[in-house]
């Protein structure tokens, strides 16, 4: 009988191996690749640094100010402003997107900043260590008042008017 038991450990830990391999490579992909969510994005032009990022500035919002601008507040791009038209702001390690940051905790595709109606909305594309609006994970597009932060990894941001 304990033969059996010592055999049976053994294939139970393989079979946990395998999975704990399959998990690690899983996540190396989608962080390399990005998500399938994250295949649809249309790169926008490069616009760190202040640079106009395209189209007339948003719709005010039906309360208070709009945001017109993008700003780092803490990270390695702290300090760097980008005003906002119209097109979706994407935020990710990969060269294409339109704030590359390089903290080691962001995906390839960590987040993008969508405008609707003069509102703009953060949306997580499917990152491992997730994207925060104040102190919540965002698990779906969330409107993003002015002056909250926007975590990624040791980067935060601010729409600001």
């Amino acid at each position: 009988m304990p033969e059996f038991v010592l055999t049976v450990a053994r294939f139970g830990f393989l079979i946990l191996l395998w999975i704990f391999v399959f998990t690690v490579v899983g996540v190396i992909r989608r962080d390399l690749f990005g998500s399938s969510r994250s295949k649809s994005i249309v790169a926008s032009p490069r616009g760190v640094g202040g640079a106009v990022l395209g189209g007339p500035a948003p719709a005010k919002a039906k309360r208070g100010k709009a945001a017109r601008q993008l700003v780092v507040t803490a990270g390695q791009l702290a300090g760097t402003r980008i005003t906002l038209g119209e097109a979706q702001i994407t935020i990710g390690r990969a060269e294409d997107s339109t704030l590359v940051i390089t903290d080691d905790f962001a995906s390839a595709r960590h987040a993008r900043l969508v405008s609707r109606d003069g509102q703009w909305f953060v949306e997580d594309l499917g990152s491992t260590n997730g994207t925060y609006l104040d102190r919540g994970k965002v698990s779906g597009p969330t409107p993003v008042p002015l002056g909250v932060p926007i975590r990624i990894g040791r980067t935060s941001l601010e729409l600001r008017p």
